[in-house]
């Protein structure tokens, strides 16, 4: 419960703050950016989102277990983002 608690209040912050910069917020790709959470026993999770207009739309979150972000990750992302580029 802790770790949903943590997660939402970076994407509020994000939310009602944007723009942000690191440590909170970091650059994937053009128009992709990742909210950047630290939970508890040293563990990371990451929300994917782009800025639409005045919308942050969230389209991926995962607990990032290597430095890199996991290239699987980002091709679902990028699909995810194909399909809500017809809707937003």
């Amino acid at each position: 419960m802790f770790d949903k608690k943590v997660i939402g209040a970076d994407i509020k912050t994000v939310q009602f703050g944007w723009p942000l910069g690191m440590p909170l917020v970091g650059f994937i790709e053009s128009g992709l950016w990742e909210v950047r959470s630290r939970l508890q026993s040293q563990r990371i999770a990451r929300v994917l989102f782009l800025c639409e207009k005045v919308f942050m739309v969230l389209v991926h979150g995962f607990i990032k277990k290597q430095q890199k972000t996991p290239l699987p990750d980002l091709q679902f992302t990028r699909s995810r983002i194909k399909q809500l580029k017809g809707i937003i």
